[in-house]
C-alpha cells in the first residue's frame, strides 16, 4: 500500500494536526459508539491516542497474540527459507486447536508466517515458537521481553497462538505492538493477504488459506496490517491499520459479540474522523458491552478487597 512508506513521516504532527482540525477528538465527548468492550485508536507510528475505551485494561487478546509472535520470528533474523517441520505438540493446547495440516510436514518458514498471520493458523503459530534456536519457552521468554522493551506494561505471554486466556494486553499496549509491526514491511505484507496456496512436503500436497478479516478485500479501506482473534473469554477481536481520513490509522478493537461487531466499528471510528458522527450499536451488542463491563468492575472489586483484608 502507497500509505504504508508515509507511515513515520512526521507521526506526532499528524496527530496534532488531527487533534487541532476536529475538536471531537479532543473531547471526551462524541466520542464513537462502539461495540466492542474495550479500544484504542491512533495515527500510524505514534503511540499517543486519538481516542480509548478502557484502553489500559488488561485483557484475552486471542490470536491478537500472533501480530507479537511475527515480530519475534522476523526480528530473530532466522532464514525465511528455512523448511520447518510440522511435529506433534509437546504439551497439550490450552484449547481448540484443531488444524488441516498434518504432522510431519514440512513448509517454508516465510509460508508458516503467512498463513499464521492471514489466516490465523494455530500449528503454523506453534510451529514457529517450536523452531526458536532457544526452544518454545524461549519463544515465550523473547514475545515477553519484547512487550516489555515496547513499554507494553499490561502485556503478559504464556504461547505464541493466543489460545490460552492468559494472553493478556491493553488496546494501547496493542497499538504499540502495531507501531513496533509496521517497522516490517513483511508482517503488513503477510497479515493482508487475501488467499494464499501452501505447498508442503513430506508428503507433498497443498491448501488453501484465506484472510480472516474481510475488510483487507476492499480496496477503499487501504489495509495496511491486519489480525483477528477470537476466544470465548475474550470475544472478537481486531487489530488493523487502515485508511481513515486520508491518514493511516491504528484502531484496537478488543471484546464484542458477533464476528462482524469489530468491523462495523472499525466503520464507526472511520465515519467518527471523517464527520464526528458517534454512530450507533445494536441492542444485543450493547447489552453484552454493558454486561462484561459490570463483570470487570465486580472482579476489580473483589481483588481490591482480598488486597486490602
Amino acid at each position: 500500500m502507497i500509505f504504508i512508506k508515509r507511515l513515520f513521516i512526521m507521526p506526532v504532527l499528524l496527530a496534532v494536526t488531527l487533534l487541532s482540525a476536529n475538536p471531537v477528538l479532543a473531547s471526551s465527548q462524541g466520542m464513537p459508539a462502539l461495540a466492542s468492550v474495550n479500544a484504542a485508536a491512533a495515527v500510524a507510528g505514534d503511540d499517543a491516542l486519538l481516542f480509548g475505551k478502557n484502553a489500559d485494561r488488561p485483557v484475552p487478546i486471542a490470536s491478537i497474540t500472533k501480530l507479537m509472535t511475527a515480530l519475534v520470528v522476523v526480528e530473530s533474523g532466522q532464514d525465511m527459507n528455512e523448511w520447518l517441520t510440522f511435529e506433534e505438540r509437546h504439551v497439550p493446547a490450552a484449547a481448540n486447536a484443531w488444524t488441516r495440516i498434518r504432522v510431519g510436514s514440512r513448509l517454508k518458514r516465510s509460508d508458516v508466517l503467512r498463513i499464521a498471520l492471514m489466516s490465523s493458523e494455530n500449528f503454523a503459530a506453534y510451529t514457529l515458537a517450536r523452531s526458536y534456536p532457544d526452544g518454545f519457552d524461549g519463544f515465550v521468554a523473547a514475545m515477553n521481553a519484547k512487550a516489555v522493551e515496547l513499554g507494553m506494561d499490561n502485556t503478559r505471554f504464556v504461547d505464541p497462538t493466543g489460545l490460552s486466556v492468559e494472553n493478556v494486553s491493553s488496546a494501547s499496549d496493542l497499538v504499540r505492538l502495531a507501531n513496533a509491526a509496521l517497522a516490517h514491511p513483511l508482517i503488513g505484507e503477510y497479515s493482508t493477504t487475501g488467499y494464499y496456496r501452501a505447498e508442503f512436503r513430506g508428503p507433498r500436497y497443498s491448501l488453501s488459506f484465506g484472510n480472516t478479516n474481510a475488510l483487507v478485500h476492499r480496496q477503499s479501506w487501504g489495509v495496511g496490517l491486519s489480525k483477528t482473534g477470537y476466544l470465548t473469554e475474550a470475544g472478537r477481536c481486531l487489530i488493523m491499520v487502515s485508511e481513515m481520513d486520508s491518514k493511516p490509522v491504528i484502531t484496537v478493537l478488543l471484546d464484542s459479540l458477533g464476528t462482524r461487531s469489530p468491523m462495523g466499528d472499525a466503520g464507526r471510528i472511520k465515519r467518527w474522523l471523517a464527520s464526528g458522527d458517534p454512530g450507533s450499536v445494536a441492542a444485543a451488542a450493547k447489552r453484552y458491552e454493558q454486561e462484561k463491563n459490570a463483570a470487570w468492575t465486580a472482579t476489580e472489586g473483589s481483588q481490591t478487597a482480598r488486597i486490602n483484608q
